[in-house]
């Protein structure tokens, strides 16, 4: 009988890919941004040819959310962002100052490892390989075993069109053998020098103990705060539409509502005209002990499923016109699941007296799971817009509009991205919309300007008087307290002199 050892087959993969990846991106980095341009164009052309097919795929595969919001997805990335990409300078001279004389030099850091998530896999992977070339990196992906395949033909395509316009061999890779050894083996790796992990929170400790850059676009418990000015009405449209959008797996959605106590039975009664049911008490708690295993870790068979198919799934049954789950809660804390992200459509649901109150129960979600990811606040009071924006612990602030939509860049000037990040909490090393711009570091360049005499080269060489030299003794370098007095006695006489 032959045994196979997937963990050495992937390790030894992987050592192959990132070797040829860290040849294959020396010629890379001699390309012109125009160059890289035209391949990014014509990537997206490929990927934009099969995003429905992509989206069929990575659904029948992962089982998560719905094929049309994904196609939506892929299609978003293959537009929106491709379009936004454009013009964009990310190598060679990407900044000038002729007053001042300055100039940046945009420089590739070499090879990325790319980690995507199975709940998003299709756009991800679409979207991390046209910011990899496009700033002229090579990018080695390790696809998520739930979406191997789909990742895998994704990239088989992606890779044709790239290397038929000019990329090197080697720039654009993916592990075929997929294992956690063979994955951390990635980012150990030499050759390597950045990892983006992409709602793999799994494989950050591996990650950090790679000892390089980490780009951590994670998850997070973000809640939505309808504040007495909202246009209700708008609020909760933006709510539901966000909530329920390839049915609650995107990152930035959210995850719970914290009403202003003035206008709740108002946004209660709104948020049931559009669809949503208020579990009782009862059902909550059937719920939440299917949702969570019992070493507290997500059921993943709940996830990016539909809210008639979770109340099926809990013992009881909702209209057919429901299309999210709420329960009502008081108190945030670590036992409660509801306190947690739950990648599905459903809410938790919280009243505070005011905006204040609701002020610190937003703090108190954010930090319960650390990431700090995305917080919305519907609200007309451009003051209690500041206060929030002034003491989240977050890394991005939507106002009036829908999570999912703001947090991508599609209803909001934020860089359109697939990758959210999470540094706020410290999980990565920064909490942008992940563009080419994080994939590469700046080289200043600055011309003199100032002649040396001008800054202050005319101060004496004479040897400086010296305190611990003059009261050193001449035997053992002990301080001779005599002499120490008497210049003791001598400032004093000057300073009573200066009156």
């Amino acid at each position: 009988m032959t045994i196979i050892d997937n963990d050495l087959l992937s390790i030894q993969e992987a050592r192959i890919l990132a070797e040829n990846a860290f040849e294959a991106q020396k010629r890379l980095a001699t390309f012109s941004q125009e160059k890289l341009d035209e391949i990014v164009e014509c990537v997206a052309d490929a990927a934009q040819e099969h995003v429905q097919r992509f989206a069929v795929l990575s659904h029948e595969e992962t089982d998560y959310g719905k094929w049309q919001d994904k196609c939506i997805k892929n299609t978003f990335v293959c537009g929106d962002v491709r379009n936004h990409l454009k013009g964009m300078r990310c190598v060679g001279i990407i900044g000038e100052d002729p007053q001042k004389r300055m100039m940046d030099i945009g420089v590739p850091v070499g090879v990325v490892v790319a980690l995507c998530p199975a709940t998003s896999p299709v756009s991800t992977t679409i979207y991390k390989t046209l910011i990899a070339i496009k700033s002229g990196n090579a990018v080695v992906f390790s696809p998520h075993p739930r979406a191997r395949k789909t990742i895998g033909k994704v990239l088989d395509i992606l890779i044709n069109a790239a290397e038929a316009k000019g990329l090197p061999e080697g720039c654009l890779t993916y592990l075929h053998t997929v294992t956690s050894a063979g994955t951390k083996e990635l980012m150990m790796h030499k050759g390597t020098s950045l990892i983006i992990n992409t709602g793999v929170p799994s494989m950050l400790k591996l990650a950090y103990k790679a000892g390089k850059p980490v780009i951590y676009g994670g998850t997070g418990n973000g809640p939505a705060f309808i504040e007495r000015t909202a246009d209700i009405a708008q609020a909760v449209k933006d709510i539901i539409a966000s909530k329920t959008f390839d049915n609650g797996i995107a990152p930035s959605a959210e995850q719970s509502i914290v009403v202003d106590g003035c206008i709740a039975q108002e946004v209660k009664r709104e948020l049931k005209s559009n669809g949503a049911y208020f579990m009782t008490e009862e059902e909550s708690q059937t719920f939440a002990t299917l949702f969570f295993c019992p070493n507290g870790k997500l059921n993943p068979g709940m996830v990016g499923v539909s809210a008639k198919t979770l109340a099926l799934r809990a013992g009881f049954s909702v209209p057919d016109d429901v299309t999210v789950l709420i329960a009502e809660r008081k108190y945030v804390s670590d036992t409660d699941p509801y306190a947690k992200e739950m990648l599905c459509p459903v809410l938790a649901y919280y009243v505070e007296d005011d905006w204040m109150h609701a002020c610190e129960k937003c703090i108190e979600l954010l930090v319960t799971e650390r990431n700090g990811h995305t917080l919305v606040i519907h609200s007309n009071d451009q003051d209690v817009i500041c206060q929030f924006a002034l003491k989240k612990p977050v890394g991005r602030l939507l106002v009036n509009t829908p999570a999912t939509f703001g947090g991508l860049g599609a209803t909001t000037n934020l860089f359109p991205s697939m990758t959210l990040g999470s540094g706020s909490a410290g999980d990565g090393i920064t909490s942008d919309n992940v563009s080419p711009l994080n994939l590469i570091y700046v080289r200043k360049v600055g011309y003199g300007v100032r002649k040396i005499d001008a800054i202050g080269t005319d101060i004496p060489h004479d040897e400086a008087p010296s305190l611990v030299n003059a009261t050193k003794g001449a035997g053992d370098n002990e301080l001779n307290m005599q002499s120490f007095q008497r210049l003791l006695d001598e400032a004093i006489k000057t300073i009573g002199g200066s009156k």
